[in-house]
This record gives structure tokens, sequence and C-alpha cells, in this order.
């Protein structure tokens, strides 16, 4: 599936453990906007092949439609029976990861002086917004993560939720709109942008489910992600 994924750090700041000249008021970050996409051509799906799965009577041997998927998608899906009618419903995953490395994308952190005052970093706010969108279905709620470089599973025990995006409808467009952090979301971000010599991943991630009936999707969407945060010392 093609789903690319470029975040932008908005207005980033750093947390606690980081230090920074007491002179200065307060310190700004800037980073290149980023974008993501998702691109419904990227699953490769076939509606014939799509509509001879998604008839499948499972109600005998509901892992058949586990093992059955990739005859309707090539990668990047999952099988599962619907219990409420027995048939088969093809799941199309949604998953990348994107490195950030703030000290390559930011030159300004270089300044910090790890022998001076300690900053205060609140983030204030973590945005989408929509800039084009050619689905002819709504997106699912896409999960956001933070993880280790190394991470770049969302389902991976070391990947930490920090917030979702609300389902998109069908063709909508979307101003800057706040993501919904998850209870310690804010605090998870926080504590990942303080140790700011450490490359880290973002990760999104989510399930578009097709039942019998359903039409293939096609199209695109196009958003723009940022994280808006103020330090002082």
């Amino acid at each position: 599936m093609s789903f690319v994924v470029r975040y932008a750090l908005g207005v980033i700041a750093l947390s606690g453990c980081s230090l920074i000249n007491s002179n200065v008021t307060s310190y700004d970050l800037d980073l290149p906007s980023k974008s993501f996409s998702v691109d419904a051509s990227g699953w490769q799906v076939n509606q014939t092949a799509a509509d001879a799965y998604l008839d499948k009577n499972c109600s005998a041997t509901p892992m058949l439609c586990s093992t059955a998927a990739t005859n309707a998608c090539p990668m990047n899906c999952s099988g599962t029976c619907d219990a409420s009618v027995h048939t088969c419903n093809l799941g199309l995953e949604i998953s990348v990861h994107q490195t950030i490395d703030l000290l390559t994308e930011e030159p300004e952190l270089k300044s910090v002086d790890d022998a001076t005052t300690i900053l205060t970093v609140t983030v204030d706010a973590m945005t989408y917004e929509v800039t084009a969108n050619s689905l002819d279905i709504n997106t699912p709620e896409l999960q956001v993560y933070l993880a280790p470089m190394s991470i770049m599973d969302p389902h991976d025990p070391m990947a930490q939720q920090i917030g979702s995006i609300a389902i998109v409808q069908a063709g909508a467009m979307l101003g800057p709109t706040n993501m919904r952090f998850t209870d310690n979301g804010q605090d998870v971000l926080t504590q990942t942008l303080a140790n700011f010599k450490n490359p880290f991943n973002v990760i999104v991630g989510g399930t578009l489910t097709l039942r019998a009936g359903d039409l293939v999707p096609t199209g695109k969407l196009d958003a723009n992600v940022h994280i808006k945060a103020h330090a002082s010392p």
C-alpha cells in the first residue's frame, strides 16, 4: 500500500532535561512541513477477486478468511470472519513509518548548551489538514504512534500511541484540525522530543474494512500534519 508519511513537526520545543542559554526567553524550532498520502491503488485489489472473497461463507471455518485474504489482495491485507453475517471481511492495512532526526532537520538544536538552563516545554497541539481528497470511501480512524528508530510496526509493543486522526469522509477537505491525544500522548511526545539527539519513528496505522457488497476503493488523499509546542528557560 502506498501510504507515504512525511510528518511536520511544526513549532517544536524540547522538554525537561534539555538545556539552553539562560538569556533566551523563548525557543521555537520550525521544521520543514511534512505530508502524508493514502493512495488506494497501492493495495492492488481486483474487484472480481474481492467479490469472490467477500462472498465466502465462513460459518464453519472462520480461519478460512485469514488464509484466503491473499487471493483478493496481494499485500498489506488481512482477513476476518464477520460473525453477524458469516462472510469474510477484507482489511486493507494502512501502516507507515517515518524517521525523525531532529538534529538533521533543525540545525538550531546544535546551539543547545548542555551546561546551562533547563527548558520548560509545553506541547500545544497536533493538527492535521486534508489538502486533496479523491478517495471514494471514508478513511478509517488512524492511530499515531511514536517508537524507537528500529521499530516500524504499529502493533509492536514498543510503539506508543499518542493520538488518533478522526475518520475523513469520502472526498472531504479539511482545514487545520486538532488531533485527539491519548491520555498520556502529550507527555510521551514531550519526553521523546526531550532526547533530541536520538532519531525516532512516527508511525501511522489503521485498517479500512471491506464487507460483502462493498466496492474496492479508488482515489487518493493528501494531508499535512503539524506538531506545535513552545519552550522557555
